[in-house]
This record gives structure tokens, sequence and C-alpha cells, in this order.
């Protein structure tokens, strides 16, 4: 009985997610949801209360599946910003989601704010370390290791606004992946005259 509550709960998460990344919370319909996932609709309610919790949940869950596929680390901030682009590449359909979530539900869940302060203090640990470039807030710093890392999927035409991609083929999307780790490169690296080979000098 376990595993087939486990299956069931994994079918409704995976056509919540389809569901909800094409049409929103608002535009969401549990008929359509039980359906796709081959399950009784008062399945959705016993497991997870209403819409609205299910949609956590499913965010839950893809939040999680990204932190796994792409683990964080402020050793190659470049080379964690080209892996988030391939893993939303991959998964087009993610960046549209976090935009209903944007719209629909505004604020950062706690588990989004435990996991941005985590990464802030590794940044901010990095920087102390002279392995980060300490110029700008480490706030800053991550805010725009993530933006640029996802700003394709924003622009007009891309996956989040509906498009795919103003039909980019994928030589130009590797294109784009080498600008992006080249913009956090010149942003993250440390500038060669530190303030410590500065005094070492004199």
């Amino acid at each position: 009985m376990a595993r087939d509550s486990s299956a069931t709960k994994a079918r409704l998460l995976d056509a919540a997610f389809s569901e909800f990344a094409a049409y929103g919370i608002a535009g969401a319909r549990v008929d359509r949801i039980a359906e796709a996932a081959q399950a009784n609709k008062r399945l959705i309610y016993v497991y997870y209360g209403n819409k609205e919790q299910l949609f956590d949940a499913v965010l839950q869950r893809a939040l999680e599946t990204g932190s796994e596929s792409v683990p964080f680390s402020a050793d190659d901030l470049p080379g964690y910003a080209g892996a988030v682009f391939d893993h939303l590449v991959e998964q087009p359909s993610l960046m549209r989601l976090v935009v209903w979530k944007q719209l629909e539900r505004p604020g950062a869940t706690e588990t989004e704010t435990e996991s941005y302060r985590g990464k802030i203090a590794v940044v901010e640990e990095a920087q102390r370390a002279g392995r980060v470039d300490a110029a700008l807030d480490p706030a800053d710093v991550l805010t725009l290791v993530l933006g640029l890392s996802q700003a394709w999927f924003g622009a007009v035409g891309g996956p989040a606004a509906g498009g795919t991609g103003t039909g980019w083929t994928p030589e130009r999307l590797a294109l784009h992946r080498t600008a992006v780790v080249e913009a956090v490169r010149r942003i993250t690296t440390p500038p060669l005259d530190t303030p410590q080979e500065l005094s070492g000098r004199s």
C-alpha cells in the first residue's frame, strides 16, 4: 500500500508540474491533473489539501531536484552558472513554473529563503578567503550569477514566455552558454593585484 501511495503521489506531482507550468495556479484544473495522473481527484485533497498546497509541493520538489542536479559551490561560480543554464535547457517548463510562482504567490518560501541565505554565506566565506572577488556584496554576487544563468529563459520568445527560444540552434545556445560562463567569470574572479599582494611589494 505504501508503494502504491508513493507511486500515486509521484504521478500526481508530475501531472501537476505540467499543468501548473502551462496554466499557473488560477488556470490549472484539478480534474485535468487527476486525469493525467490516472488517479482519483479526491486523492489530491487527501494528500495535499488544496490546489495552492499542491503547487507548493510541486515547487518544493522542483527546487530539491535542482539542488541535487546542480550542487552549489563558490569555488567555481562560472561552472555553476553553466550547470544551472544546462539544467534549465533540459527542463524548460521549470522557468515557466517559477514565473507563475512570482506572479501568483510572490515572496520567497521558507525553503527558498534558507537556501538563498546559505548560498550567500558560502559566497561570503569564499570572498574572505580570496577565491571570489570581494568588490561586490555577496548577495549581489549570487543574484547576478543566478540572473545571468536564467536571463535567456525569460527573454522574448524564450521558454518561460511560452516560446521556443527564438528558434535558436544548439550551436547558438552553446554560444550563449559560453557568454554566461564568461560573464560570471569576469564578475567573480579576484583581481590579480589583491591588497595582500600589493602590501607584499611595498
